[in-house]
C-alpha cells in the first residue's frame, strides 16, 4: 500500500492541482512531484515566473501558496506495483469533495493527467460553481514534450494571484 501526502493550501488558495498518487521517488523523497524528469515545477514555474526547479523543496511551495495554488492528490493510498498510474489498484480516495468547503476562495481544479481527472471528476460533485480542467500529465511517461504540455498548462493562468 502506497500512501500520498497531505494537501498543501492555506486559507488563500483558490486553484488546487490534483494528481493522482505520487510515484516511488516522490514517496521517497517526501515531496510532491519529486522525480527530476517529471515536468510539474518547470511548468508551474513558467506560469508564475519563478525559477521552481532551482529551490528548495519548501521554498517551491510557499511560492506555490503565494501564488493561491495548493496540491493534493485524488488518491490518499492505493496498491501499486511501480509508479504508473495504470497500476493503481484499489485506490482509496481523499476527500476531494470537501474542498470547496474547505477553501471558501477555491475558483478551479485543475487534474494532472487522465487518471487524476477520470477519478477526480468522478469525487467532485460538480455544481457548476468550480471550473474543472483536465490537464495533460506533467510526467516524463507523457511523451508530447514540455512545450505541447506549458500550452495546455497556460490555461491556469487566470486562476494564478
Amino acid at each position: 500500500m502506497k500512501v500520498g501526502f497531505a494537501p498543501i493550501a492555506d486559507e488563500r488558495t483558490r486553484l488546487f492541482i490534483l494528481g493522482s498518487l505520487p510515484g516511488d521517488r516522490s514517496i521517497a523523497l517526501g515531496q510532491y512531484y519529486g522525480h527530476p524528469t517529471n515536468h510539474f515545477w518547470r511548468l508551474l514555474g513558467a506560469l508564475i515566473g519563478e525559477l521552481l526547479p532551482e529551490m528548495a523543496y519548501d521554498a517551491r511551495l510557499d511560492r506555490l501558496k503565494s501564488h493561491r495554488i495548493g496540491l493534493w492528490d485524488v488518491f490518499h493510498a492505493a496498491h501499486r506495483d511501480g509508479s504508473g498510474d495504470s497500476a493503481i489498484r484499489l485506490g482509496r480516495p481523499n476527500a476531494v469533495h470537501e474542498l470547496a468547503g474547505r477553501y471558501p476562495g477555491l475558483r478551479a481544479i485543475a487534474f494532472n493527467g487522465g487518471t487524476a481527472a477520470k477519478e477526480g471528476r468522478r469525487l467532485f460533485a460538480d455544481d457548476g460553481s468550480i471550473d474543472l480542467i483536465d490537464l495533460p500529465s506533467s510526467s516524463a511517461a507523457n511523451t508530447i514534450g514540455f512545450e505541447a504540455k506549458l500550452a495546455e498548462w497556460k490555461r491556469l493562468t487566470s486562476y494564478l494571484g
